[in-house]
């Protein structure tokens, strides 16, 4: 019972923290974790490692996401 609480407690922190951050920043948390997912499936698929691909995913993620994020800027 005491680790479910925790775990709640401790997912409730994280996702609190990610309350300020800008459209670059959450596009970048969103496409790593995605990255991360697909990285790992693909790892254990594979019969390679679940961890490095999840570490590959997740940096080629969040990458992309911050990339592809709009500016913000002027719009013509």
């Amino acid at each position: 019972m005491q680790k479910k609480v925790a775990v709640v407690i401790l997912g409730a922190g994280l996702l609190a923290g990610c309350s300020g951050l800008d459209t670059r920043e959450q596009r970048a948390l969103s496409g790593g974790a995605i990255g991360a997912a697909g990285g790992a499936a693909v790892g254990a698929l594979t019969g390679g490692s679940a961890v490095l691909g999840g570490l590959i995913g997740g940096a080629g993620g969040a990458a992309v996401g911050a990339l592809t994020a709009p500016s913000g800027g002027k719009k013509r």
